[in-house]
């Protein structure tokens, strides 16, 4: 064999085993490269109980009521169908109800959703009020004053 022969083998066996080692990692990851399931999705799938996930919609309006300590009852909806999920911790500071959620945890076998941890979607229109009247002062400002974080003039 020469050294171009030897050259050539060695680089096509270490292309195979990337290959493979990728393959393995998305084989794995198939089920959790989604960012966040629907309850539509959730209840379709028929996710079993005690399978790690995480639940993104809407907070359900009518449907958020604090009990005692840190624990929290609220129901997540895609507008048609809706989980109920219960948490227990500090929510984050934009967590209302009508208001995009993403929720991690794991389904009950009563079909509640047990969440350890609850992200809060912001909104894309916010600006930093700062960033707002910089833009102003520069003459920039292609905003509305109305605009969440904006200025008032």
């Amino acid at each position: 064999m020469t050294r171009k022969q030897r050259r050539a083998a060695f680089i096509g066996l270490g292309l195979g085993i990337l290959g493979l080692a990728v393959f393995l990692v998305l084989f794995a990851l198939r089920d959790t490269i989604v960012f966040f399931h629907t309850p539509q999705e959730v209840l379709e799938k028929q996710v079993p109980a005690g399978k790690r996930i995480r639940l993104g919609g809407l907070v359900a309006n009518g449907t958020l009521k604090r009990g005692e300590g840190l624990t929290i009852q609220f129901a997540i909806t895609d507008t048609v169908k809706t989980i109920p999920v219960s948490y227990t911790g500090i929510l984050p500071d934009l967590f209302r109800e009508g208001q995009g959620v993403v929720a991690e945890g794991k389904l009950d076998p009563g079909g509640r959703f047990v969440a350890d941890t609850v992200l809060a979607k912001h909104d894309e229109n916010y600006m930093p009020p700062e960033v707002a009247k910089a833009l102003k002062k520069q003459g920039v400002w292609q905003g509305d004053d109305k605009a969440k974080g904006s200025v008032q003039k």
